[in-house]
């Protein structure tokens, strides 16, 4: 080998050799900063559900890794006011039938309260969100959509119906006899124990910051909501506490069960399309799954038809959806932050994301989340004080 051919030879190994520097350099930087990038490029933090801290809360509590417990409620005004709410770590809120009836979903962990009710029938949109905070799910009956899917055994859920866990508990006021389901503290208890399902939870969680001192707090404001009437929400929020107090139909919001104002630390206003699942559409056409292929005939285009009752809101379930993203707005800490929400909707156990507008992953203050989404079209106000 002459002088030129060895020269050649070291150029070639000392590049290759940087080359190696550089894949383990940039491999051991990615790993210190454990952050991943999903599909959509947004910055994705890498939350462990680590003791003794709630993952959605994160708040430190006896149990903090108790499997969660997720919990069909309506918003009927025979049903309020509704027990339970004060004591959940997340509430989820949404249409149940386009631009008009909405329906909830209670997540309890931490705290079981005392009585969880109304309960009523389970939504196929709901099953997702759920899935993805690895929680059982509890509705009073279900539409002919959420029927099949839970029959295929997508999700652990207690069927009121038919289960002794629940029982009803006597009307009063203007309440309907459907107003009356419910699930007490001693059967959620007697449910994680015996029902056969895992009682630990394991969702990842949400990451969480510090609250602002109070000096540095805004003096108010108001947040509005516009779902039709009587389904309207107003927040107005409170500086001393550092929540914002619920107002359902121009009406403070309580707990049933103790009186107290529902306040909740955090506040997510979600956009996304709602429509109504009627036999006309084309869902294979869009690459998505037929909602009617497990649909007797008579409840398709029978008699008892059921088309056009059940609507889909389109929050990435992997069955009837084809958009999981959206525009999203959050409020914490008196102040509002834009940015966007994403589930992947090719995994039913996708975790719920929420983004700021750099693509970082919202950090809550540690408290009680509630999630309210609304369709294009409807009205979100903020008013800060000045």
């Amino acid at each position: 080998m002459n002088g030129k051919q060895k020269l050649i030879l070291i150029v070639i190994v000392m590049a290759i050799a940087y080359g190696i520097f550089r894949l383990t350099s940039n491999s051991n930087k990615n790993q210190h900063e454990q952050i991943n990038l999903n599909p959509e490029g947004q910055k994705t933090e890498e939350i462990k559900n680590e003791g003794p801290v709630n993952p959605i809360t994160g708040i430190s509590c006896e149990n903090w890794n108790r499997r969660l417990v997720a919990v069909m409620q309506p918003a009927d005004v025979q049903a309020r006011p509704a027990a339970g709410f004060s004591q959940a770590d997340m509430i989820f809120e949404m249409p149940a039938y386009t631009a008009s009836v909405t329906r909830l979903m209670g997540v309890y962990g931490c705290e079981i309260p005392e009585e969880i009710g109304a309960i009523r029938s389970g939504r196929h949109d709901y099953i997702p969100l759920a899935k993805g905070l690895d929680a059982i799910y509890v509705h009073w009956g279900y539409s002919i959509f959420a029927e099949n899917l839970l029959g295929k055994g997508v999700i652990d859920n207690v069927n009121c119906l038919t289960s002794s866990y629940c029982d009803r508990r006597e009307a009063t006021g203007q309440m309907r006899m459907e107003d009356t389901g419910r699930i007490t503290q001693e059967n959620v208890l007697k449910m994680l124990a015996n029902s056969g399902y895992e009682q630990e939870n394991s969702f990842s969680g949400y990451p969480h910051q510090s609250e602002l001192a109070e000096s540095q707090r805004p003096n108010g404001g108001n947040l509005r909501v516009a779902f039709a009437q009587p389904y309207d929400v107003e927040y107005d929020y409170d500086k001393a506490s550092n929540t914002y107090l619920r107002s359902w139909d121009g009406q403070p919001d309580t707990d049933r069960n103790n009186n107290q104002r529902l306040a909740p630390k955090n506040v997510v206003v979600m956009f996304a399309k709602s429509e109504q699942i009627t036999i006309d559409q084309d869902y294979t056409g869009k690459g998505l799954q037929d909602p009617w292929a497990d649909v007797p005939e008579i409840k398709s285009t029978g008699v008892e038809s059921v088309s056009g009752r059940y609507n889909n809101v389109e929050i990435g379930d992997p069955w009837y959806d084809d958009s999981d993203s959206g525009e999203a707005y959050f409020y914490f800490n008196g102040q509002e932050t834009r940015g966007s929400w994403k589930k992947d909707r090719s995994k039913l156990d996708s975790k719920l994301y929420f983004y700021n507008s750099s693509g970082q992953e919202i950090k809550f203050v540690p408290g009680q989340v509630w999630v309210e989404i609304l369709e294009p079209g409807q009205s979100l106000k903020w008013e800060p004080t000045a």
